[in-house]
């Protein structure tokens, strides 16, 4: 059963079913599973708080109004009705109806030219809205991509406080040292002056290793450099322009090292 479980656990369904992305049999297999198996319910539960993180950094308004342009220009439009005055006099009757011809001809086409060009307009909005479809199964994509990394059993959680030199910063480490990927999610980085940066790094036996620039704008899970030998995680405020690292604050560090 155990067996069944896990194997349940890596095929990825848990993860699809969450983001709507499964069939009606494969939805009736995940939640019998979720309703008979703690472990599977867990990892569902788990899964919910993880796509919290994900979804947060990928958060993007649709384009406003689209819908609305194409039922406006989708409308049917109203019919004209021209009438006339009946004239016992057959001559001046035959001038009228054909200038009542020519201008009816002449609107006509005005209108069939209107109605192209809206016609136009729709598809444009139609193959607007096709794009913004393909963008968000993207999205979708690579959501599901990211929850299955956080969920997977080999993925360690490393979350990084600030001391008393940046009390507000917090940031979460991923590291799945059977794949060998690291990634990281800035939850909150307090403001620095322009001249100032914070670097994060990795302590090895004998020196101190970059793995990039944080950056607050960047609210989203960003793989960082997977250091094999690593000691521990810190972070650190730093000068643009330093000569030194003297120049540097630690203002949060984590160890790596397992205990026994």
């Amino acid at each position: 059963m155990k067996e069944k479980i896990y194997n349940f656990l890596q095929s990825g369904l848990l993860e699809k079913y969450l983001v709507g992305d499964t069939s009606v049999a494969q939805n009736l297999e995940v939640e019998h599973m979720i309703e008979n198996h703690s472990e599977v319910a867990d990892a569902y539960d788990e899964l919910q708080k993880n796509l919290e993180i994900v979804a947060k950094t990928n958060a993007e308004e649709a384009p406003l109004g689209v819908l609305n342009r194409v039922l406006e220009a989708t409308k049917e439009k109203p019919v004209v009705h021209i009438s006339y005055r009946k004239i016992s006099r057959y001559t001046i009757a035959a001038s009228v109806a054909a200038f009542i011809f020519a201008s009816s001809s002449t609107f006509l086409f005005f209108q069939n030219q209107k109605l192209n060009n809206e016609n136009d307009v729709v598809v444009e909005e139609i193959f607007d809205l096709r794009n913004d479809i393909e963008k968000n199964n993207s999205k979708l994509n690579q959501l599901a991509f990211e929850l299955n990394k956080l969920n997977n059993p080999d993925s360690e959680k490393y979350v990084l406080r600030g001391n008393e030199r940046a009390k507000d910063l917090k940031t979460v480490a991923y590291i799945n040292p059977v794949e060998k990927t690291s990634m990281i999610d800035v939850v909150t980085l307090p403001k620095l002056p322009e001249d100032q940066y914070y670097q994060i790094r990795a302590e090895l036996e004998d020196k101190m290793v970059s793995l990039g620039i944080l950056d607050a704008s960047e609210r989203r899970l960003q793989p960082i450099p997977y250091m094999e030998d690593a000691l521990a995680l810190s972070i650190a405020i730093k000068n643009k322009n330093e000569t030194s690292t003297s120049e540097e604050t630690e203002v949060a560090e984590i160890s790596l090292r397992k205990e026994n």
